[in-house]
């Protein structure tokens, strides 16, 4: 199928929309009015349907016109991120990279792929650091963070990257050594490996919830997955960090068929702040990254 506009008269139509005149509109674009008004014309002759309610005092969209705007505006959108995308290829991204997560996301889904994005990159020097706590990016200066769980800063600019499934966790040995669990009600016979901050970490998404009140706590996902996996008790953990032990057998997943999913806490995020100067940097590294990042 023949395109019949072209995408000058489609952003002459939106200013024309958005400003509700077309003075408003040549005035916006810096254009003179004949210009615009000719623009909206050729649009609506191409398309042999009238998208604009002409009055002396303001201009309206037609029902035609508001279905056709709606779809404009998205392919606008996506015609200027492809070539923003095409814009950033051809450059050479440089300059420090500051990037935090937790040490879990850092270990198993970060660093096994920083040499290869290094030699992809090599004008990006890239700064890592582990927070297993929420960090006020602009006092840590970092540029960009993996947030795991809901979001709660509005003023952050946000990627979703994915889910990560949660996953209830024990190594054979220990239940070998204290027995099956079979049903939620049997970890109250069970040592329990927990947060020790914030507490809804020891949240468990199993029918409408369960309040776990730990045997061990740590403050790192890590630490509760070493303590896991040496047979300290049962952990709630994300798959993200937990797919390797699962599929050796060093951990069996258990009560599947109770977790609740999808839930918050399986949401993952790159967060940043709005910087022309980062945006080829966090562009590269966030498209780099999540084409490897499994288990998400």
């Amino acid at each position: 199928m023949k395109i019949k506009s072209r995408s000058d008269d489609l952003h002459f139509l939106l200013a024309v929309v958005d400003s509700g005149s077309f003075s408003g509109a040549a005035e916006q674009l810096e254009v003179s009015v004949t210009r615009v008004s000719r623009a909206v014309t050729r649009l609506e002759q191409s398309l042999n349907t009238t998208l604009l309610n002409r009055t002396t005092r303001k201009v309206g969209l037609t029902e035609e016109g508001r279905l056709f705007v709606e779809k404009v505006r998205g392919g606008l959108a996506a015609l200027e991120e492809a070539e923003e995308q095409l814009a950033i290829r051809k450059q050479r991204p440089a300059g420090r990279l500051r990037v935090d997560a937790a040490n879990p996301f850092l270990l198993h889904q970060i660093v096994p792929h920083v040499r290869e994005f290094r030699s992809t990159y090599p004008d990006i020097e890239l700064e890592l650091t582990a927070s297993d706590t929420i960090v006020d990016l602009l006092e840590r200066r970092i540029d960009i963070a993996i947030r795991i769980g809901a979001l709660d800063d509005s003023t952050l600019h946000a990627r979703a990257l994915g889910r990560s499934p949660l996953s209830v966790v024990a190594s054979p040995e220990y239940l070998e050594r204290r027995g099956e669990c079979a049903a939620p009600a049997d970890l109250q016979e069970h040592d329990i490996i927990g947060f020790t901050a914030p507490e809804s970490l020891n949240l468990w998404h199993l029918g409408e919830g369960m309040r776990m009140s730990p045997t061990i706590r740590a403050s790192s996902g890590e630490a509760v997955r070493q303590l896991c996996l040496r047979g300290n008790g049962i952990a709630y953990l994300s798959r993200f960090m937990i797919a390797n032990d699962l599929e050796r057998g060093d951990l069996v997943e258990l009560l599947d068929g109770y977790v609740v999913r999808p839930n918050p806490r399986e949401l993952v995020n790159a967060v940043y702040y709005r910087n022309t100067t980062l945006s080829a940097r966090i562009q590269v590294f966030l498209d780099f990254f999540a084409q490897r990042w499994t288990n998400l």
